[in-house]
């Protein structure tokens, strides 16, 4: 390694961590698998079909579990649907060989979220899903359960991506407003920090003179093929939200929405960010399952001016009031460990830079 320094490792050191063996690829590296500052993870060749999720505990393997929980196998060389209410167990192309400082954590990749697939990564002998501590050595497997589309995939397909961590750096309150004088995390609003930046919800804004504030995803529709990007109609697969009389949305249980942000928010190019998933200080209700923001998120110089960040949001049990301007989650920071060789945006052909309400890239633009 050529830096001890805390912080999210940025791509360069994750190609470091390939050429020392910590990461080890079954399949040479795709194009662009290496982010800025995360890993996409690859599908392997067979797909499980389990009776229930689970984590394997400290004294069991994944596929100890999988013996047990095991119904049948789908093999995905030349690709196979999943279906929705299901839950699949892949074995993933990379595994990991993590030294004693170095940590990991995973998340689905922003379009896995926006459509409403529930992915977690699991590991052997884990207590937690999508955490690997330091030193970790083994495989890794990929829980899969599509919500609402039923989907392709195949091998190869990448639904999840991995994030590496050298210590815990995740910027306090007062280091979040220094960063902000210094380079501004919003833009357009002003900022609030508790327990990170606060971000809420577009419900009055709306798309100029349409309205559209966001979409209600339809039941039971075709298939979507994750690796078909720009391949499907927007109204074969979802209901669009338009400003009412009232700046409100009541969030039906087990419905599926994707929604935006009123703040245009910065990740600069030093540092990485996250959204935390659920809090229940502020409804009961899940928001953004993908929520890894890569260094140059919202940059202005990598052609993210008025980035906004895209919800995926889902109510639990019972129907939930949103009101415009409501607080819907929170984003946290962390430094990198060194500057990216890349940043998210333009240059690297991101799908979500300078975005506004954005459905996944498999959605043709209107």
């Amino acid at each position: 390694m050529t830096t001890e320094r805390q912080g999210i490792l940025p791509d360069g050191e994750i190609g470091r961590l390939i050429e020392a063996g910590a990461i080890r690829l079954a399949d040479p590296a795709a194009p662009n698998q290496i982010q800025p500052a995360s890993l996409d993870l690859r599908l392997g060749s067979v797909a499980h079909r389990v009776r229930a999720s689970f984590l394997p505990g400290p004294n069991f393997s994944v596929e100890t579990k999988l013996r047990q929980l095991g119904l049948h196998e789908i093999p995905l060389d030349d690709g196979a649907v999943l279906e929705t209410g299901c839950v699949y167990i892949v074995p993933l192309q990379e595994s990991l060989a993590l030294p004693a400082d170095i940590a990991a954590s995973a998340n689905p990749k922003s379009s896995t979220g926006r459509l409403d697939i529930f992915t977690r990564v699991i590991t052997d002998n884990a207590r937690s899903f999508d955490q690997m501590p330091p030193g970790y050595t083994g495989p890794l497997y990929l829980e899969i359960s599509p919500r609402t589309f039923p989907i392709v995939v195949r091998r190869g397909s990448r639904l999840s991506q991995i994030r590496f961590r050298r210590g815990n750096d995740v910027l306090d309150d007062a280091a979040l407003i220094a960063l902000h004088d210094r380079v501004g995390l919003v833009k357009g609003a002003e900022p609030r920090f508790s327990g990170g930046l606060m971000l809420s919800i577009d419900l009055d804004g709306g798309d100029g003179e349409t309205g559209l504030v966001g979409y209600r995803a339809k039941r039971f529709t075709g298939l979507v093929d994750v690796d078909r990007p720009g391949s499907y109609r927007v109204a074969d697969f979802w209901e669009p939200i338009r400003r009412g009389s009232r700046p409100e949305l009541v969030l039906d249980p087990d419905q599926f929405y994707i929604l935006v942000s009123a703040e245009a928010v910065h990740v600069p190019p030093d540092h990485a960010a996250e959204m935390v998933p659920f809090d229940p200080l502020v409804g009961e209700f899940r928001v953004h399952y993908a929520g890894f923001f890569d260094p140059g998120f919202g940059h202005d110089a990598a052609g993210g001016t008025g980035s906004r960040a895209v919800l995926e949001v889902r109510s639990h049990e019972v129907p939930f009031i949103l009101e415009h301007g409501q607080t819907i989650g929170r984003l946290v920071y962390e430094p990198t460990a060194g500057a990216p060789s890349r940043l998210y945006g333009t240059a690297l052909g991101s799908n979500y830079q300078a975005q506004g309400l954005k459905l996944s890239k498999h959605f043709q633009a209107p």
